[in-house]
């Protein structure tokens, strides 16, 4: 019998499973079916940019606030599967860019519940009227927790998390996640930051910068 080649999908399901990924609000989430997954191709090309705003856009639709588990968007992209932390870096915030300069066009604001400027405590990446916390995986991710076959982004609703945090079930989520990402690494994940202390702008990417890094972001006005 031949062997089975996994799909993007299947794969990424396979690594969230893993003891490798301490994410237990993604776990959840697969267990409940409430992670919507997506695949696309480079991660480096803006060639898939229009669908890849389409299918949030329906997740976004779809988003149920009241619900007790965490629901997230995955775009997972085809490659290049050997970019440097560097240049996946500047390709997510390429791909953030474009897909808020498609909402400029079109007219769309920014967020209401997010500050807009990349510098600022309070920013989430605003698309579509939702703010997002984006968590990026590749290959050649430092940190074990970041370190997924293909390169990936995963849009976390930021007005989800707050309700979440309103309730209490937040911050239980987040020692749990932070302690078996310690254990996982050995270390802390120096980048990790609460909402309002530092811009979490510096941990979308998930490689390690210092205080004297400047977000590869440029917001826009929508046009009129």
């Amino acid at each position: 019998m031949g062997s089975t080649t996994l799909t993007r999908t299947d794969a990424f399901r396979q690594f969230v499973q893993s003891d490798s990924f301490p994410c237990i609000g993604a776990k959840s989430a697969m267990v409940r079916d409430q992670l919507v997954i997506a695949e696309f191709g480079d991660i480096d090309s803006a060639a898939g940019d229009i669908n890849l705003r389409r299918a949030l856009e329906e997740f976004i639709e779809e988003l149920d606030f009241s619900s007790p588990v965490v629901q997230s968007f995955v775009a997972i992209f085809t490659g290049p599967t050997e970019l440097s932390e560097t240049e996946f870096e500047r390709a997510l915030w390429n791909r953030l860019q474009s897909l808020h300069n498609l909402d400029v066009v079109e007219g769309r604001g920014w967020a209401e519940s997010a500050e807009r400027d990349p510098e600022s405590a309070h920013f989430s990446m605003g698309l579509l009227g939702e703010a997002f916390f984006v968590i990026g995986l590749h290959p050649n991710a430092s940190r074990p927790a970041r370190r997924f076959e293909f390169p990936a982004l995963v849009f976390n609703s930021h007005e989800q998390f707050e309700r979440l945090r309103q309730d209490g079930r937040f911050e239980k989520m987040k020692q749990i996640i932070r302690e078996r990402d310690k254990a996982l690494a050995g270390s802390v994940n120096p980048m990790l930051a609460d909402f309002g202390r530092g811009s979490e702008a510096a941990q979308y990417s998930g490689r390690e910068v210092g205080p004297e890094w400047k977000c590869p972001f440029t917001p826009q006005e929508p046009a009129k």
